[in-house]
């Protein structure tokens, strides 16, 4: 998942959200006329000559194609744009972290929306550091283990 735009959206991110996707269509009709502008100037060229036509087809790799996916969050709607390919992954964040966030409210309904989801980033932050913590501890119980299973075989080896 990926939202490809760049600081200025994030930094307009504090208006109004209306104006976020009114700036984020703007950006995505202007980034869509710089990549057909080149591309009509080379099929203006490759008509020319239809054999250096055909080996660029063979050369040039498809670019993502990006979609503006609407999901909602506690019942306020924000417009993503995401990879197609990518759609299955961000609805099912979406899904997570909705049910999370209304989790939040149940239990703080007086909370914005905003603080709500601060406090849902937070958290979900905290989640994420405490399975990295146990990973990490696992690594290290696999390496003690593994480390104690070879002085086994080693004193086996030693005694035989």
């Amino acid at each position: 998942m990926t939202d490809n735009h760049n600081k200025t959206t994030e930094k307009q991110s504090q208006t109004s959200p209306v104006k976020n996707a009114q700036v984020e269509t703007n950006q995505v009709k202007n980034s869509q006329a710089q990549k057909t502008e080149p591309q009509a100037q080379s099929t203006a060229s490759n008509n020319a000559n239809t054999q250096s036509s055909a080996a660029t087809k063979v050369h040039s790799a498809p670019e993502p194609q990006i979609k503006k996916v609407d999901i909602a969050i506690a019942g306020v709607t924000y417009p993503i744009y995401c990879p197609v390919h990518e759609q299955e992954e961000l609805r099912s964040a979406v899904s997570y972290i909705n049910d999370y966030a209304l989790n939040l409210k149940r239990d703080a309904p007086s909370l914005s929306q905003e603080s709500l989801l601060v406090l849902c980033c937070l958290d979900l932050y905290e989640k994420i550091q405490t399975h990295e913590r146990n990973e990490e501890d696992r690594g290290q119980q696999d390496k003690q283990s593994v480390a104690l299973l070879n002085k086994v075989i080693q004193d086996a080896h030693s005694i035989l």
